[in-house]
C-alpha cells in the first residue's frame, strides 16, 4: 500500500514538532559519550598528567571519525541508513559503559595502560561519531530545514548539558575522598544510559511519525534506496508517487562529484569553522590560558561558556532577519573568524580571565550560527537522494576540519616544553 493515499498536506505537517524535538534528542545523543569525554578532562589530567589527555584523546578521535565517514559517504547510495546510525548509537552506549568498568578495573590509578585503553575507547567515539553524524545529517537533509536546524542545536545542547551536569557532579563530590573520581564515574554511567535512550527513540519512536514517513516515501519515490528499511519498520513499502522505473529519467540524481562542485563554498565554510573551533577548544582552553582566581575550575567554565554560547548560536538563524543566506556572506563570516587566533594568543598572555570567557563564548556563538546558516542553506533545490549525499559530503568536510583544527591545536605547544 502506498503511503501517499492520505493528503499531503497533512502528513507533511503532522508531528512536526515532535520530530523537530527528537531531531534535537538524537542530535544531543551524536555528541553526548563524546562530549563527556571533553568535559572529564579535569579527571583525565589529574590521572594521566604526563600524556597531554585533552590534546592526545582528540586527536585519537579525530582520524578514526573523518575515516569512517569518508568512507561512509562515498557509499551513502547503498547503504543501509537504518542499520546505520543504530550501530552507531549502540557503539557510543556501549564504549562510554566500557569508560566506567575500565576506571573500575584499574581503580581509578592512571598509567600508560589505562591511558591506552581510554585512547582505544576515544576511537570508538570517533567511529561512532562518524557512523551516527553523517548518517543523520544526511537523513535529516532531506526533510524540512528545521529538523536540521533542531538536529545541529542538539549537537551543542550535548556539550551544554555535559558541561552543566559535570559541574553539578564535581560540585557534589568536591568534599569527599576521592570525589573527583567519584563524580567522573556517575557522569559516564548517566552518558551511557542517555545513549541507550537514543537507541529506543531512533529505532522505534522516530520512523513511526507521520512527517517522517512521509518524507521518507518521498524520498524513495525519487529514486533513494538508503530509507527502504526505516519504511519498512513501519510496515510501508515504498512506491513512486510521481515517476516510475520506465521513467529513468525520475530517478537520476547527480553524483557525489557533481554536488561537490555545486556546493564547494559550502564544504569550505565547514572546514575553515571547525579548523578555526578546534585549534583553540578544547586543548588551547584547558593548558594554555595560565592560572587564575577560579584555579581548577577555570577550564570547566570556558568549556562551559563555550557550550552554551555554542548552543544559542544554533537558533539565532530561526530569526530570518539576521540569517545569513548569501554564500559570499557566510564566506566572509568564515575568514573574519580567523582574527580571533591573535585575539586568544594575546589575551591568555596578557588579559585578564574575564576577557578570555567572552572571546570563548564569541567562538561558541559564531561556530553555532554558521553551522547551522551552512546545512540549512545548501541541501535546497535538491531531490531527496541528493539531498541525503549532499548532507554526508558536508559532514565529512566538518570533521576534516575538527581534524585538521585537532591537530593545528599542537601549535600552542611551541617553545613551552612538555
Amino acid at each position: 500500500m502506498s503511503y501517499h493515499t492520505e493528503s499531503s498536506q497533512v502528513l507533511e505537517n503532522k508531528g512536526k514538532f515532535y520530530a523537530t524535538f527528537i531531531s534535537w534528542m538524537l542530535g544531543n545523543g551524536s555528541l553526548f559519550a563524546w562530549n563527556s569525554m571533553l568535559t572529564i578532562q579535569d579527571y583525565y589530567v589529574y590521572l594521566f598528567p604526563r600524556y597531554h589527555p585533552t590534546r592526545v584523546l582528540t586527536l585519537v578521535y579525530q582520524p578514526f571519525a573523518l575515516g569512517t565517514t569518508a568512507i561512509l559517504a562515498y557509499n551513502e547510495a547503498k547503504l543501509n541508513t537504518r542499520r546505520r546510525n543504530m550501530f552507531g548509537y549502540i557503539l557510543f552506549s556501549i564504549s562510554t559503559l566500557a569508560l566506567v568498568v575500565l576506571d573500575l578495573a584499574t581503580s581509578g590509578k592512571g598509567g600508560l595502560g589505562a591511558f591506552i585503553g581510554v585512547c582505544i575507547l576515544s576511537a570508538a567515539f570517533g567511529t561512532s561519531d562518524g557512523y551516527v553524524q553523517g548518517g543523520m545529517v544526511g537523513d535529516l537533509s532531506l526533510m524540512c530545514p528545521e529538523f536540521i536546524q533542531s538536529f545541529m542545536a542538539g549537537l551543542a545542547a550535548s556539550g551544554t548539558l555535559t558541561s552543566a551536569l559535570r559541574l553539578i557532579t564535581k560540585a557534589a563530590f568536591e568534599n569527599s575522598q576521592d570525589g573527583l573520581r567519584k563524580g567522573a564515574i556517575m557522569f559516564f554511567a548517566i552518558s551511557a544510559f542517555f545513549e541507550l535512550l537514543c537507541v529506543f527513540l531512533y529505532a522505534f519512536v522516530f520512523p513511526k511519525i507521520p512527517i517522517v514517513k512521509y518524507y521518507r516515501a518521498k524520498a524513495a519515490s525519487e529514486g533513494s534506496l538508503t530509507v527502504a528499511a526505516d519504511l519498512a519498520a513501519v510496515g510501508i513499502q515504498a512506491s513512486s508517487n510521481s515517476g516510475s522505473v520506465e521513467d529513468p529519467k525520475h530517478l537520476e540524481r547527480l553524483t557525489n562529484k557533481e554536488l561537490l562542485a555545486q556546493n564547494v563554498d559550502y564544504a569550505v565554510d565547514l572546514f575553515l569553522i571547525y579548523v578555526l573551533t578546534l585549534s583553540i577548544f578544547p586543548g588551547f582552553l584547558s593548558e594554555d590560558t595560565g592560572s587564575h582566581s577560579l584555579g581548577s575550575w577555570y577550564a570547566l567554565v570556558l568549556i562551559a561558556m563555550y557550550n552554551v554560547w555554542d548552543l544559542i548560536g544554533r537558533y539565532v538563524p530561526l530569526i530570518d532577519s539576521i540569517k545569513l543566506t548569501s554564500r559570499k556572506g557566510i564566506m566572509a563570516a568564515t575568514l573574519s573568524r580567523f582574527l580571533l587566533i591573535p585575539a586568544f594568543y594575546f589575551t591568555a598572555n596578557y588579559g585578564e580571565q574575564g576577557w578570555m570567557i567572552m572571546l570563548t563564548s564569541f567562538l561558541g556563538l559564531t561556530n553555532g550560527y554558521l553551522t547551522v546558516c551552512v546545512l540549512t542553506e545548501a541541501p535546497k533545490g535538491y531531490k531527496g537522494p541528493e539531498q541525503n549525499a549532499l548532507g554526508n559530503l558536508l559532514v565529512a568536510f566538518l570533521i576534516a576540519g575538527l581534524f585538521s583544527g585537532v591537530a593545528l591545536d599542537w601549535l600552542w605547544l611551541i617553545g613551552k616544553g612538555w
